[in-house]
């Protein structure tokens, strides 16, 4: 069996599975997503009508034995940023697509009419059922009901109250090891995308499934070894390191220390009361607690960096509290409060929300006045106004800049649309020009600047220093690059410093592909993707006058270093030599 593309038609009720094109085949992740994307979308399409796609590819070498590789690209129009997006989600959903030989999953078209649809995908065929018992419900008791009727060993994918109200800030969700709503591709508002076209879950059984074809057996081992040496002995990403031992939440110490740790809606740099929702804090209060820590978000993981935190007693498991969710829903929202944050994080898991989207959300409806920074409880009552469907929750279901602009709020931290993540940019400015040129809007996964310039990862870089566009630039290449492999971008810890875990990844792809492609290879697949990107972004009416920070950031001075966002223009737009 060759690899295969599900094409779902939401119109006529329709999935049928196609070869793989020729010209497709060295395509993966987010590669695949862009570029299907690219041919098949029209750039000035609504992003909720009947002409935009939704596209879902597991990477390359997603499925296999290879470590640290169960990621999945999630890719459409996006009604955020109204650009070409890309999200991504560690899962075993992307692993058993991988194993079924499924490169890619792309629905399009819309159900005319009030209908939900649930899509199982076996092995040799699909079923399409009616979703709507679940809809207008929280995902967490929808997943038990699921698991229950569909057997504890499938995958599932699926969207939530936010979705259903057409919640720009909206995520698509996936299941977590133990079968929680917790892992996302949340960025962008592709849950938005997946909801308006009548479809609410993706149930995949991969029984009887072939599992991914390795062309070069000897040349993929060869690789596997390679990165696994690489990752199990570089100090961030080895058992026993930064990531394994505190989680992601390892930087919320180590960033509000740099001043860059965004305080009150970005009007601050620092505030010691962070080191209470510290990755410290948390781990010593899961292990009291009885959750998991360390634990994975997708099988065949060597870093772990993920975890489950739960209520005091162990109670009610939700799943991972990650360092961009713990900082937007707690210090950006002046709550210090684990709990709190626990509780906003829950909330948005059930009910389909991005959780950095929600928090710059939450930020400015603070600053606007719809509640006192530091109010969890008032914060979490905000939350409910989006499962009660009520016109304030419709507003904020829009995300950061839509309440912002319902508010009058002028501090506004988004780029083309989309919240920024957990760090300033005035103090660390390589990441700042990350959020202003990538193509997805502020996004710190596109060019993890921050890698470099704090903890001096691929070399070192004075975090205030404004010329960063080659810095930027050369961290978006090789992150759209490990997006199409299926590889968790963290290998980039270990690859960005040894440089044979770099060439393990490659050997690797030759495996599965049975090309020769060598390190060198790297930088044009990964500038291919980016061009892609960009040139849908183009037709789509962005200029390079949208790779541009807020004003604020250019004016207002952050506390504790008093630094203004100085990258010149001329700067930014040397990233991509506009």
């Amino acid at each position: 069996m060759s690899k295969r593309i599900l094409r779902v038609n939401m119109t006529k009720l329709e999935a049928k599975f196609e070869d793989l094109p020729a010209d497709f085949v060295a395509l993966g992740g987010r590669a695949l997503t862009s570029t299907i994307v690219a041919k098949e979308v029209d750039p000035l399409c609504h992003p909720l009508g009947a002409n935009n796609k939704l596209v879902f590819a597991p990477g390359l070498v997603t499925g296999t034995k290879a470590p640290t590789s169960g990621r999945l690209s999630v890719g459409g129009k996006s009604p955020l940023t109204g650009g070409i997006k890309e999200a991504n989600v560690g899962t075993n959903f992307a692993q058993k697509l991988g194993r079924m030989r499924i490169a890619a999953v792309v629905v399009e078209g819309m159900h005319k009419g009030d209908d939900y649809y649930l899509l199982k995908i076996k092995n040799d065929g699909t079923e399409f059922m009616k979703a709507n018992k679940w809809s207008n419900k929280g995902l967490y008791d929808t997943y038990k009901e699921l698991y229950k009727e569909f057997g504890n060993k499938v995958g599932i994918c699926g969207v939530g109250i936010a979705a259903e109200i057409s919640g720009a800030a909206s995520g698509v969700c996936f299941n977590d090891p133990e079968g929680l709503p917790s892992r996302y591709a949340g960025r962008g508002g592709l849950g938005a995308v997946m909801a308006s076209k009548g479809l609410k879950f993706i149930i995949v059984d991969e029984t009887g499934a072939p599992g991914v074809e390795i062309l070069n057996e000897e040349a993929f081992n060869m690789g596997v070894k390679k990165l696994w040496n690489a990752l199990t002995t570089h100090d961030v990403t080895k058992p026993g390191g930064a990531l394994n031992s505190f989680g992601t939440s390892v930087l919320v110490n180590i960033i509000n220390e740099a001043g860059g740790l965004p305080q009150r809606n970005f009007s601050s740099g620092q505030d010691d009361r962070s080191e209470k929702v510290s990755g410290e804090v948390k781990a010593d209060e899961i292990k009291k607690r009885g959750g998991v820590r360390p634990h994975f978000c997708s099988p065949g993981c060597v870093i772990q960096c993920s975890e489950v935190w739960t209520k005091p007693g162990g109670k009610d498991p939700m799943g991972v509290l990650e360092y961009e969710s713990l900082w937007a829903l707690g210090p950006n929202c002046g709550i210090y409060n684990l709990d709190d944050i626990g509780e906003l994080n829950r909330a948005c898991n059930d009910l389909g929300l991005d959780t950095i989207e929600a928090g710059g959300m939450m930020g400015v409806a603070m600053e606007g006045g719809l509640a006192e920074f530091g109010d969890g409880k008032k914060a979490l009552k905000l939350i409910e106004e989006i499962k009660n469907k009520t016109p304030t929750g419709r507003i904020l279901a829009n995300g950061t800049a839509f309440t912002a602009q319902a508010l009058g709020v002028t501090r506004v931290p988004v780029v083309k649309g989309q919240s920024l993540p957990a760090y300033d940019p005035r103090a660390i400015k390589g990441i700042g020009v990350t959020y202003a040129t990538t193509p997805q809007g502020a996004d710190h996964t596109a060019g993890y600047a921050i890698a470099t310039e704090i903890m001096g990862v691929g070399g070192t870089a004075d975090p205030k220093d404004p010329k960063k566009a080659e810095l930027s630039r050369n961290l978006q290449v090789a992150t759209a690059a490990i997006d199409a492999t299926g590889y968790c971008l963290f290998i980039a810890f270990a690859i960005l410093d040894i440089p044979e875990g770099l060439e393990g990844v490659v050997d690797t792809l030759n495996g599965v592909l049975g090309t020769s492609l060598t390190v060198d290879d790297v930088p044009g697949y990964g500038m291919q993707i980016i061009n892609t990107e960009r040139e849908f972004n183009k037709a789509a009416g962005f200029t390079d006058k949208h790779d541009r920070l807020p004003e604020f950031f250019l004016k207002e001075k952050l506390a504790p270093h008093n630094e203004v966002f100085n990258v010149t223009d001329e700067e930014l737009d040397k990233v991509w030599g506009a």
